[in-house]
């Protein structure tokens, strides 16, 4: 069966994720409205293939909101556009964002706005996931979950290079120290490398498993109804407390 598409992003070869986007019609280039639950937010067919939010994540926002609720604190590494920010601060929790591009938390601040969440408690932080949470730990700081959404390849604000096998086990050991055993959650998800669910679980269960709880792990997709398919698109690990 063949998909008529609007357009189709063509990869580069380079590993920071180049490529380009060949549209078949007119697609809006300033982007479009979308929403998911309470969150309202711009999509936009972004240089990197993404689409300004990545819809395979909406069951982990779902399962996530369930751990969540007044008085508690999250944080979101790698927080991209801050949909799942949002999503989170929608229970009512505290939320503090770290994504190391400008435009990106500026995006997160526009789709607050556009939420009606502009005034929810929420720290749009421009730094380096690693370098924060390193901080973080120093300063003795504590959260009830953490969601980490690492790029396989990526740089700081300042030019830090970022390469996902090298840097994840020293970050999962951080966030372990933010964590006690109140804490809720950890989730973990991780795209286009090399390593298997069951890996990035056990990685987990070797960092979290002196606080109890569980670790789950498996595949995520996006249906693609078009054609009926399923598309496997990352895989995630997830620590959790009752």
């Amino acid at each position: 069966m063949e998909w008529d598409a609007d357009g189709e992003f063509i990869p580069g070869s380079d590993e920071e994720g180049g490529g380009r986007w060949q549209f078949a019609r007119p697609v809006p280039r300033e982007g479009w409205d979308l929403a998911w639950e309470e969150v309202r937010f711009r999509a936009q067919c972004t240089p990197f293939r993404h689409l300004a939010f990545f819809p395979d994540m909406a069951p982990q926002w779902a399962w996530m909101r369930e751990r969540l609720g007044d008085g508690t604190e999250a944080l979101n590494l790698f927080g991209y556009t801050g949909v799942g920010t949002l999503a989170m601060s929608a229970t009512g929790s505290r939320l503090t964002h770290v994504d190391a591009s400008k435009k990106s938390a500026e995006a997160g601040k526009a789709n607050a706005a556009l939420s009606g969440m502009a005034e929810r408690p929420i720290r749009w932080l421009v730094d380096d996931a690693a370098k924060f949470t390193a901080r973080e730990v120093r300063r003795g700081r504590r959260y009830d979950g953490i969601i980490l959404d690492p790029p396989k390849f990526g740089r700081g604000p300042e030019g830090e290079v970022w390469r996902l096998e090298e840097g994840l086990p020293g970050l999962i050991a951080d966030c372990r120290k933010l964590l006690d055993a109140d804490s809720r959650f950890l989730v973990l998800t991780v795209y286009a490398v090399r390593m298997s669910a069951l890996a990035i679980g056990e990685l987990l269960n070797q960092a979290l498993g002196e606080l109890g709880g569980r670790v789950e792990c498996g595949d995520m997709a996006v249906r693609e109804e078009a054609r009926g398919l399923l598309l496997p698109t990352a895989i995630f690990a997830r620590w959790s407390k009752g």
